[in-house]
């Protein structure tokens, strides 16, 4: 699903609430502030996004009462933004759910923790599934079936993670070594 925004923001649009939120991002040494450029849109955006999912969660009670009614509250400011249109919803909280996953994937590190590895898995598991959904609406049942085979190979990997874990703590046996004699 496409989405096309009614009233697009333009890149020095972003740049100027990001420095009315005080979260000016650092200039780029090869050009001067005032030439932002809509290349620069979606980093900008980016930094938006931090800085606002910062203050939510530095306005969130940890309490397990208060937490619920700011998370609460918070999605009813974000549903105000999207109007009620359940496939704008999908396809936000998808690209949401492939951020979050590239996040907790560490792309940098040549290999994650078992721990990180399935909670990897989680979120692309919640991608693959509502993918399936919105291909099974539209009635294409071959691409249904791809996104739920990545859903049920992540599932797999999500198992995996944790029984690796499970083997880091000595709660769960590790792999048997193998015979160096070929026994």
């Amino acid at each position: 699903m496409s989405i096309i925004s009614e009233h697009p923001v333009t890149a020095d649009q972003i740049r100027a609430a990001l420095a009315a939120l005080a979260a000016e991002p650092t200039a780029d040494a090869e050009r001067r502030d005032e030439e932002t450029r809509d290349e620069d849109r979606l980093r900008l955006l980016g930094s938006l996004l931090a800085k606002t999912e910062l203050e939510i969660t530095a306005a969130t009670r940890l309490t397990e009462d208060g937490e619920l009614e700011d998370v609460l509250e918070t999605l009813l400011g974000w549903g105000e933004q999207l109007e009620g249109d359940p496939g704008v919803t999908v396809n936000v909280v998808t690209n949401r759910l492939q951020r979050t996953a590239l996040q907790v994937s560490e792309p940098e590190a040549e290999e994650l923790p078992p721990g990180r590895e399935a909670a990897f898995a989680a979120v692309m598991t919640a991608v693959y599934t509502l993918s399936a959904q919105l291909h099974a609406d539209r009635g294409d049942a071959e691409g249904t079936r791809h996104a739920l085979s990545g859903a049920e190979e992540a599932l797999i990997d999500i198992l995996q993670g944790m029984h690796d874990l499970r083997v880091a703590i000595g709660d769960a046996p590790g792999p048997e070594p193998e015979d160096e004699a070929g026994d």
